[in-house]
């Protein structure tokens, strides 16, 4: 968990306000732009037949009305940063990231 909250806090800085959500419920208000994380896999590294490293990877979505949005190039700066697609839904643009932290 001490990773997670890290990461938060490290997204806090890139998006510059604190509009960032991990696994936000349904009943929460969000405000724009945000960002909105959650845990996607666990990369296991083994070693002497045990685990040796399990670094968690998260998909991070960038939410923002701005199609440019320099949110967007801070997160593609960050090195295990891994750009995934880009949609828009609601006149809202998104782009999801994949990060390993």
């Amino acid at each position: 968990m001490r990773n997670r909250i890290q990461l938060h806090n490290m997204l806090v800085k890139i998006l510059g306000s604190r509009n960032v959500y991990f696994q936000p419920p349904e009943t929460i208000k969000i405000n724009y732009p945000c960002i909105i994380y959650e845990r996607h896999d666990i990369n296991n590294t083994y070693a002497n037949n045990d685990v040796y490293l399990d670094p968690r990877q998260y998909r991070v979505t960038i939410i923002d009305p701005d199609p440019d949005s320099e949110i967007v190039n801070k997160m593609a700066k960050f090195k295990t940063a891994r750009f995934v697609r880009h949609l828009v839904v609601d006149n809202l643009n998104h782009d999801i990231f994949n990060i390993y932290y």
